[in-house]
């Protein structure tokens, strides 16, 4: 009778454990990112380099620390421009301001359409394992039009 009560807790704490995973394996997939700042630096052979600034929202329990993260900023299905943003660490249930760069292709055309994506995929080092996320932002027109420069 013992064995059966010590069985019937050990299954009970693996099926919380497991339900709380999954929730919050749910929740990591939502996490919010918009974009707070976008301004040129400099200009040179490659293209123009601008500083950005994401706020990440994590609506999760859980803390994550993500290394670098590769972007690309994509204009009617055309990349135009690539960059990297910094480590950083999301606490549980808050906002993250991430700063990053990113190289815009100076061979450019003018777009008609604000349709600017943002995406990327940050790797999150959790406990003992790791999960990519993809993340994808589509920017206000304001802030499109700033990334397609029809001011």
């Amino acid at each position: 009778m013992r064995t059966s009560r010590k069985a019937i807790l050990v299954v009970l704490f693996l099926a919380v454990a497991g339900f709380f995973g999954y929730s919050q394996y749910i929740a990591i997939s939502h996490i919010g990112v918009i974009v707070t700042e976008n301004e040129f630096l400099e200009k040179n052979n490659s293209g123009s380099i601008y500083n950005i600034q994401l706020q990440f929202s994590n609506p999760s329990l859980l803390i994550l620390n993500a290394g670098e993260t590769d972007f690309t900023i994509i204009v009617e299905d055309t990349k135009i421009a690539e960059g990297v943003l910094e480590p950083f660490v999301l606490l549980s249930l808050s906002k993250t301001i991430v700063k990053g760069t990113y190289l815009e292709d100076d061979e450019i055309q003018e777009y008609q359409s604000s349709s600017v994506k943002i995406s990327g995929i940050t790797k999150y080092n959790i406990f003992f394992t790791s999960i990519e996320i993809p993340f994808i932002y589509f920017p206000s027109d304001d802030q499109a039009r700033e990334f397609i420069h029809q001011n």
